[in-house]
């Protein structure tokens, strides 16, 4: 369950997000591409209004459009968190199918895609409460708009993606629960 509050104003979400994000994501190095996009501060934040599945779908093929319109060196992702829908981890997970034909009816498949953060992410036939489970929780639900062309050239210079989260669940075993909460960045157990 997210400690995170879903009444704060945006300013509060982004700072929250983004304490996650220096924190965790980067401070955990559980991404190693993330630390270059943001500090060349090429991380879009937005927080979105939508209260239902309908108008959060309607905003992030808007913001697919605008990163797809953007030159890379402006904006190289973009982080769309939207704490007034898909809470329920089902539900959201449900929707990233919805998400993810978006990206292949606006034509944008192979120049984009979508990584998911939920508060609470679980991996399948995973205990919810399972530390792996932690390496894609967010403070709230949050998509991640990615550039392929960026993708391309993070394996480049990491080659075996597959290294990458097995590196991030030994990260997170060695952390444990207690060490994740004392981050204090968002969902605790």
């Amino acid at each position: 369950m997210s400690t995170a509050n879903p009444h704060a104003d945006d300013d509060a979400i982004v700072a929250a997000t983004r304490r996650w994000l220096e924190q965790a994501v980067i401070g955990l190095n559980l991404c190693p591409f993330a630390k270059s996009v943001y500090v060349k501060e090429q991380v879009r934040y937005v927080v979105s209004p939508a209260r239902t599945p309908e108008a959060l779908l309607e905003q992030l093929m808007d913001e697919l459009q605008n990163l797809s319109d953007t030159p890379a060196d402006k904006v190289d992702t973009t982080l769309l968190i939207h704490p007034f829908v898909l809470d329920d981890f089902l539900d959201y997970n449900e929707f990233l199918d919805v998400a993810d034909a978006a990206v292949e009816d606006m034509h944008l498949d192979g120049e984009l895609q979508i990584a998911s953060f939920h508060p609470d992410y679980q991996f399948a036939d995973t205990d919810k409460n399972d530390i792996g489970n932690f390496t894609n929780r967010a403070p709230y639900p949050t998509l991640q708009i990615l550039r392929e062309e960026s993708i391309e050239r993070a394996v480049e210079a990491f080659p075996d993606a597959a290294e990458i989260f097995e590196k991030n669940i030994e990260t997170m075993e060695r952390l444990g629960h207690e060490g994740w909460d004392k981050l204090d960045v968002g969902p605790a157990r």
